[in-house]
């Protein structure tokens, strides 16, 4: 096992450090600045196994049970992620419709059904107009959202991600991926909104810091000084109006007892990125999901190894993680100030390097 352990390949963040580099994912957001809130759907081309897990105390959530490994449902046709707390449910229903209207879902005889998961954070705390009356309007941003998909998205302030905020710093969406030379994907796509704070207390520095990938959070300074833990505990954050919200995916063949295992793991990622965690007051949820591209044992984790399944999904599931804690990381960072909460960059500006890219 020694042995095994030392022939592992290199592994590195993929071409656009985003879940896109998953093959067969693409990625819509559409926000209304007005509402100080928006949507982000997850679409993978020609559906994917689909597993979770929920371990914030306060979800919301739309189609998670048929998640559990013991249920008939397989495959899933996209993702939902919302601001609007309750209301933003109604984003779920919207991606139905639009992929029923494009001919894709689980077939029924002559039926078409979309099999849609969804989520949402609390961001009504981030203020904006929000008197919708009888028709919020996430189901018109989750259609948008549809229609905007693609490789390519920015961070921070975008879809779910526009009322996030992480303590009483502006948070929004975050992603960042890994490949190796052997053809394997991992990577993860978080909405960050947590009750508790993802800057170590006293320093200035992320909790993600140490995970940080070619100055992809603007080059993090080491911690200056070790954190205050009674600090670190004071929760800062909006009671009540909180969770993360995440997506991890891979293109390796795995089956939903594998994506439990692999989602499990990843929450280990969120743990790492935000102090404290799976609150009372957080409903946060990981999605797990697999293109099923390539048999996990030959994606080329070790050199000339063909490794067996049950070590391939631990070795996923680590870097699933990874993935997520940079991610959260990002999401802070490229988060623009709004309202009350201020940005990360301008809070703590002497904790990156000086020459970082802030545009």
């Amino acid at each position: 096992m020694d042995n095994l352990w030392s022939v592992a390949v290199m592994i590195s963040p993929g071409p656009r450090n985003l879940i896109t580099d998953v093959d067969g994912i693409t990625v819509g957001n559409a926000h209304d600045e007005s509402a100080r809130s928006g949507v982000t759907v997850i679409l993978p081309e020609n559906g994917a196994t689909a597993s979770g897990e929920v371990r914030g105390a306060a979800p919301g959530t739309r189609e998670t049970d048929l998640l559990d490994p013991t249920c008939m449902i397989e495959s899933i046709d996209a993702i939902c992620l919302s601001g609007g707390s309750v209301h933003g449910l109604a984003s779920g229903e919207a991606v139905v419709s639009w992929m029923y209207d494009e001919d894709r879902g689980f077939s029924l005889g002559a039926w078409r059904l979309p099999i849609v998961p969804a989520a949402i954070i609390n961001d009504l705390g981030m203020g904006g107009t929000k008197e919708w009356g009888d028709s919020p309007d996430y189901s018109a941003l989750a259609r948008a959202a549809c229609e905007n998909a693609g490789l390519d998205f920015t961070l921070g302030n975008v879809g779910a991600g526009v009322g996030a905020s992480a303590g009483r710093l502006k948070a929004g969406l975050g992603s960042a991926s890994v490949v190796n030379e052997g053809g394997l994907q991992v990577a993860a796509l978080v909405v960050t909104n947590p009750f508790g704070a993802a800057v170590m207390p006293g320093t200035g520095a992320l909790w993600s810091w140490a995970m940080e990938q070619g100055g992809e959070m603007g080059g993090q300074h080491p911690p200056c000084a070790t954190p205050d833990l009674e600090v670190g505990l004071s929760l800062e954050g909006r009671s009540g109006e909180n969770t993360t919200l995440a997506v991890v995916a891979t293109n390796a063949a795995l089956n939903k007892a594998q994506l439990k295992r692999m989602a499990m793991m990843a929450h280990d990622g969120m743990a790492r990125g935000i102090r404290p965690i799976h609150t009372p007051f957080d409903g946060d949820v990981v999605f797990a999901l697999s293109t099923k591209q390539h048999a996990a044992g030959d994606l080329g984790l070790f050199s000339h190894v063909q490794i067996s399944d049950i070590h391939a999904v631990a070795q996923i599931g680590a870097l699933a993680a990874d993935c997520l804690t940079r991610a959260i990381g990002r999401s802070v960072f490229e988060a623009e100030p709004l309202g009350d909460y201020p940005s990360y960059r301008q809070s703590h500006p002497d904790a990156f390097a000086d020459d970082a890219d802030l545009g």
